[in-house]
């Protein structure tokens, strides 16, 4: 079951990015860490996500209607693509700066990096525990959870080179530190922005088509199964639609037929929206995934123009 993050723990964990972003400033100012400032820029991005994600939330909640027969839940897509091609391109920033300070590194006072460490640190990790009921059910949220998890990273990361800073100076340490961090953050972001994108250009979802023939031609009354479309609307609600050659049936033992597909794609496949088209002889010997005609004229058409 799906669990909502209800609108306070949202605010909760705005505040709280919104706090570090302010120390980690100041304290990156004072300690000259490059770490702690390209911390504290991605804390306030991370502040407008979860702002972002939240209202993705709330306007995926509302029911279908004439506009969006299929309902608004693919505004939390749009939210959790955004935010984590924001980590990717944050992460991109991050290392283009600490390659600069590479070449032209500076003193950096531990003390004052340590401690607006163990700030971000804890401030990080309470925001962590707020989002992580629904970080396992959306993709939203865990695009979300997964900045605030990566700051809460790079906290640790700062702790440790403050502590090693505070008595021993070696330059490089900082943007290396920073270059670690986000390579993190990017390898964490990338996996779900291919996600996104393939819910969003309707790629089919990881089934087995051919057991689902199968099943299907079991179902008494069904003798062949045709032109098979399977999308995604979300990351947990699956839509498909076939077309079904069965026996010369009336009407009311072809609803049973339906009731029994049904029955199959949803408890053993986990597919939530199931049409079908029942013929008798129409397209018997097409494919399982095929093209109508008129579509591949269509297509041929256009692509000579």
């Amino acid at each position: 079951m799906e669990e909502k993050v209800t609108g306070k723990r949202f605010f909760a964990v705005t505040l709280l990015n919104i706090l570090i972003t302010i120390v980690e400033i100041i304290g990156g100012a004072l300690s000259g860490s490059l770490a702690l400032l390209s911390d504290a820029f991605h804390n306030l991005g991370d502040s407008l996500s979860i702002v972002l994600g939240y209202f993705a939330q709330h306007i995926g909640g509302h029911p279908e209607n004439q506009q969006r027969t299929y309902g608004y839940r693919r505004a939390e897509i749009l939210a959790a693509l955004t935010n984590a091609t924001l980590l990717v391109i944050v992460s991109l920033f991050l290392i283009v700066e600490a390659i600069k300070r590479l070449q032209h590194p500076q003193h950096i006072n531990g003390g004052i990096m340590l401690t607006v460490a163990i700030i971000g640190l804890l401030a990080n990790f309470a925001s962590a525990l707020l989002l992580h009921a629904g970080s396992k059910d959306s993709l939203n949220v865990k695009a979300t959870y997964l900045h605030v998890l990566s700051d809460a990273l790079s906290s640790v990361a700062v702790i440790i080179g403050g502590v090693i800073l505070t008595f021993v100076n070696i330059p490089w340490l900082d943007p290396v530190l920073t270059i670690g961090v986000a390579l993190y953050i990017a390898f964490e972001a990338w996996p779900i922005i291919l996600q996104t994108v393939k819910i969003l250009m309707q790629s089919s979802p990881d089934l087995d088509y051919n057991a689902i023939e199968h099943d299907l031609k079991q179902i008494d009354g069904v003798t062949a199964v045709h032109h098979i479309h399977a999308w995604m609307i979300d990351e947990h609600r699956i839509i498909f639609s076939a077309h079904l050659n069965c026996d010369d049936l009336p009407l009311s033992q072809v609803e049973r037929i339906y009731s029994q597909v049904e029955q199959i794609l949803h408890e053993k496949y986990g597919i939530c929206h199931v049409t079908i088209q029942a013929e008798y002889h129409r397209g018997r010997d097409e494919e399982l995934f095929n093209t109508p005609i008129d579509e591949k004229n269509v297509i041929k058409n256009d692509f000579q123009k």
